[in-house]
């Protein structure tokens, strides 16, 4: 069963104060979590499915090569270490599998999953981040319980700000 998404034409961000437009039907708590495909950095497809029975951030951003994405995906992955295997991070942005296994490497992102949505754009659409104008993802974060489904969504207004890290995190500490 899969609950209703408010789709939202209008829903307008900034991008280094320039208007872009999100494309795709945003979510709200309490929805069910849309299914999606990406692709891991070993080039095999990931399928959100692989998450079933726990609690899932997905942490969006529009590349791991600028500052404020990688501080978020830095965040994340050190907070994953808390929490076990009842919760996977998975960082998801539209930069190509190899820039995310490099940055992988460098920052030693152990604790969470980079995956892409360039080749599917399903994360983009279904949650209602894909840029139009940039084909990237915008900003945000979605957290999803054991039973898929969304009790945390943040779309960033303005994609160069922080997402927030304290209620996301406390909202985590309370579905685990």
């Amino acid at each position: 069963m899969r609950g209703s998404f408010g789709n939202n034409p209008t829903q307008k961000i900034t991008f280094g104060g320039a208007p872009m437009t999100i494309v795709g039907n945003t979510v709200e708590a309490g929805d069910w979590a849309p299914e999606f495909r990406a692709i891991k950095n070993d080039l095999s497809e990931f399928n959100s499915k692989e998450n079933t029975g726990k609690v899932v951030v997905y942490s969006t951003v529009p590349s791991i090569d600028t500052n404020v994405c990688s501080v978020q995906t830095r965040y994340f992955n050190e907070q994953a270490a808390q929490f076990g295997d009842d919760v996977a991070i998975v960082s998801i942005s539209n930069d190509l599998p190899f820039a995310q296994k490099r940055f992988c490497a460098n920052e030693g992102i152990e604790n969470s999953i980079l995956v892409s949505d360039y080749r599917y754009n399903e994360f983009g659409e279904n949650f209602g981040f894909l840029i139009d104008e940039l084909k990237l993802l915008s900003r945000g974060i979605v957290i999803v319980d054991k039973e898929n489904r969304v009790r945390y969504v943040e779309y960033v207004k303005e994609v160069t700000d922080e997402v927030d890290f304290n209620k996301a995190l406390e909202v985590l500490k309370e579905l685990v």
